[in-house]
C-alpha cells in the first residue's frame, strides 16, 4: 500500500471559510521537497487544476469512523484501510456506480457517470486524508467533534470515509495532493505574497523553532487563575449572563461572561467577572462545544438553586505577540473590519495568540477601533519584528459599545 499527500487537520480554501493551513502539511512538504514548492509529483498543470480535471471511477460506498483531532501517519493509514474493508464486505452504504471525480482547487464533486447528477459535493478544505491502496482510493472527510465516551475525555470527530476504486488510484491521489498545493500557492498570492520568494523549509523552520508567544499556557496552569465559583439563586431565575466564544486559536475554546444582568445571580455573587472564561459548569464540561449548546446547557439550570462554575480567570483583553522576522513572512491571518476572520493553523499569528471572530482594539499601543478597515489592513501588513495586539471577541465588543443588546441567559 501506499500514502498520499495527507493534509491532515483543516485545509486552505480559495474562497470562503477560514483559510487555515496544517503545520504538518508545511512539515511533510519541507522533508520531501526542500528546495522546491511543490510538495509532491505533478501529475497536472496548475491550471487545469484552478479549473478543475475528470477521472473515471468506480464508487464503492461510503463509512464513518471515530478519530482524534491529530492522529499519527499510521494510524491514519490504519483507519482507511478499515473502511475499505468495511465497505468491500458490504458497509454501512453498500453499492458499485460508475462515477465521474471532479476535482480543483476548491472542492471534490462525484458525479454519477451516466446522467452526470451530483452524488457528492465535497469543499476541498475539508479532506482530512488521502489514501491509495492499490486500486482503491479512500478520501476522509472530518465531521462534527462527538463528545468522548472514554476516559481520556479526548473529543473524538467523525470521519466520513468514500471508498472508490479506479486504475488511476494513485494518479488521482496525487492530483488531490496536488490540488492543495496549488491551492495554497493561490492562498499566498491573493496574500501579496510571491510563493517563490519563501521557500517552504525556511517558514516550517521558523514555524519549528518559534513558542507560544502569548501567555495562555502559563496563565491556564496557574492554579491561582483556576476556581470553582458556587452561586445560589432562586428556583426559576436565571442566571444573569450573556455567553459568547472564546475565538478559534485559544488554547481551550469555550465560552467567555461578557455581559452580567444588573443585580442578576451571578453579578450578585461577586465572584464572577467579565472575561471569566468557563470550563465546567454543574459538572458538565463546556470546552470545545459549540455557543448554542452552552447556551442551551446555562438555560437548563433555571430550575436549580445551587450552580457551580469552575473558572479561569481572564481579562477581557487578549494580549497578543506575534514575532515577524521580515515581510517575506505573511501574518497568517486576515482582517475584515477590525474583526480576524480567518487564521492559518501552526502560523505566527496563531503562536501568537490570535483568535477568529475577535475585534482588535489597538496595534503596538496605537487605538484603531475607529481606524478604517484600509488602514488597519496596511498597518499590520508593514509591521515587522514584535507586533503588540490588544483584541477582545467582537460580540463583547458590541456589546460593551452599545451596539447591541444584551440577551440574558
Amino acid at each position: 500500500s501506499k500514502e498520499a499527500y495527507k493534509p491532515d487537520s483543516v485545509t486552505p480554501a480559495l474562497s470562503g471559510g477560514m483559510e487555515q493551513i496544517s503545520r504538518n502539511l508545511l512539515r511533510e512538504a519541507c522533508g520531501r521537497l526542500p528546495k522546491t514548492f511543490d510538495p509532491i509529483p505533478r501529475p497536472c498543470d496548475p491550471e487545469d487544476l484552478i479549473d478543475g480535471i475528470i477521472f473515471a471511477a468506480s464508487y464503492l460506498g461510503s463509512t464513518h469512523l471515530l478519530s482524534e483531532r491529530t492522529p499519527t501517519k499510521s494510524a491514519r493509514m490504519q483507519q482507511a484501510q478499515e473502511a475499505m474493508s468495511r465497505v468491500r464486505t458490504g458497509g454501512e452504504i453498500p453499492s458499485t456506480t460508475e462515477v465521474d471525480l471532479f476535482m480543483s482547487t476548491q472542492r471534490i464533486k462525484v458525479l454519477n457517470a451516466d446522467t452526470q447528477a451530483s452524488m457528492m459535493d465535497l469543499p476541498l478544505r475539508t479532506i482530512s486524508y488521502i489514501a491509495d491502496i492499490g486500486n482503491m482510493v479512500v478520501l476522509m472527510a472530518r465531521g462534527k467533534m462527538v463528545r468522548s465516551r472514554t476516559r481520556d475525555d479526548l473529543p473524538r470527530y467523525r470521519m466520513v470515509c468514500h471508498v472508490f476504486e479506479s486504475e488511476d488510484a494513485q494518479l488521482i491521489a496525487q492530483s488531490i495532493g496536488q490540488a492543495f498545493s496549488v491551492a495554497y500557492q493561490e492562498f499566498l498570492r491573493a496574500n501579496g505574497i510571491d510563493p517563490e520568494d519563501l521557500s517552504q523549509r525556511e517558514y516550517s523552520d521558523l514555524l519549528n523553532t518559534q513558542d507560544m508567544y502569548n501567555d495562555d499556557l502559563i496563565h491556564f496552569s496557574k492554579s491561582e487563575n483556576c476556581r470553582d465559583v458556587y452561586i445560589e439563586k432562586q428556583k426559576g431565575e436565571m442566571l444573569g449572563v450573556v455567553i459568547v466564544e472564546s475565538g478559534w486559536g485559544s488554547i481551550l475554546p469555550t465560552v467567555i461572561i461578557a455581559s452580567m444582568m444588573h443585580s442578576g445571580p451571578a453579578e450578585k455573587s461577586g465572584r464572577l467577572n467579565i472575561g471569566d472564561q468557563i470550563m465546567t459548569i454543574n459538572g458538565t464540561s463546556l470546552v470545545g462545544l459549540p455557543l448554542s449548546t452552552c447556551q442551551s446547557i446555562i438555560k437548563g439550570l433555571k430550575a436549580q438553586s445551587k450552580i457551580k462554575l469552575n473558572i479561569v480567570r481572564c481579562p477581557p483583553v487578549t494580549m497578543v505577540l506575534i514575532r515577524r522576522p521580515d515581510l517575506r513572512y505573511q501574518l497568517g491571518f486576515s482582517v475584515q473590519n477590525g474583526i480576524i476572520c480567518s487564521l492559518m493553523r501552526g502560523g505566527i499569528a496563531e503562536r501568537g495568540g490570535v483568535r477568529v471572530g475577535h475585534h482588535i482594539i489597538d496595534i503596538n499601543g496605537q487605538s484603531v477601533v475607529a481606524t478604517p478597515h484600509e488602514k488597519i489592513v496596511h498597518v499590520l501588513s508593514n509591521a515587522v519584528g514584535e507586533i503588540h495586539m490588544k483584541t477582545m471577541p467582537a460580540a463583547m465588543y458590541r456589546l460593551l459599545t452599545a451596539q447591541e443588546q444584551p440577551v440574558y441567559i
